[in-house]
């Protein structure tokens, strides 16, 4: 008897298989950012005390953002996600950043990395975004921030909504980046304000 071809037999058992593997979309050509409209620039290193450092702990977002896509949202219901969009990180990651660099730009307070544990700063600022994308039927990005600020030793906590609306053009991943970013900057230095020197 004929023994069968183990290495043609390996190749036909393949083929159905090269149908059905996918390894996801194809992601776009560039990805969205944020950056701030007043960097913090190289120079003398800023220097203050604990108690007047700032803490920007991880923000927390609604389900809807809790991905690397652009929220799209159609009416008080309906969500769906922009067509060619994708974040280069989540969203809550992006802002939080974001947020840190204004903070110390526009105070002159220093904002600490939340990974170093020995420092803990008087002023505490915690959030969540529950807008950070494209309202379809108004064709504008609005980005709504919710922010409360804590002090070591205080028996009380304010919490405040921030919130941006900036008109596009265009559906254009582009422009929604480029509007996105103006929104959030809006709001990053609207927190700053109220933290303040």
């Amino acid at each position: 008897m004929k023994k069968p071809n183990l290495a043609l037999l390996a190749v036909f058992a393949a083929l159905p298989l090269s149908g059905c593997i996918s390894f996801g979309a194809k992601p776009p050509p560039r990805l969205m950012s944020l950056t701030a409209t007043t960097p913090l620039t190289a120079g003398p290193a800023i220097t203050s005390a604990d108690n007047r450092a700032v803490a920007v702990a991880p923000l927390s977002a609604i389900p809807q953002l809790a991905t690397q896509r652009v929220l799209v949202t159609d009416g008080p219901t309906a969500v769906a996600y922009l067509k060619g969009g994708l974040w280069a990180s989540q969203p809550t990651l992006l802002f939080r950043s974001l947020l840190a660099e204004t903070i110390t730009v526009r105070t002159g307070r220093v904002v600490p990395d939340p990974r170093l544990l020995a420092i803990q700063p008087d002023t505490r600022l915690s959030g969540q975004l529950s807008a950070f994308g494209l309202d379809g039927p108004g064709m504008a990005v609005v980005v709504t921030f919710d922010g409360t600020i804590a002090h070591s030793g205080g028996s009380s906590i304010q919490s405040r909504r921030f919130s941006a609306r900036v008109p596009v053009a265009s559906e254009q991943p582009d422009v929604v980046a480029g509007a996105l970013n103006q929104a959030a900057n809006q709001v990053a230095g609207e927190v700053a304000d109220w933290i303040g020197r």
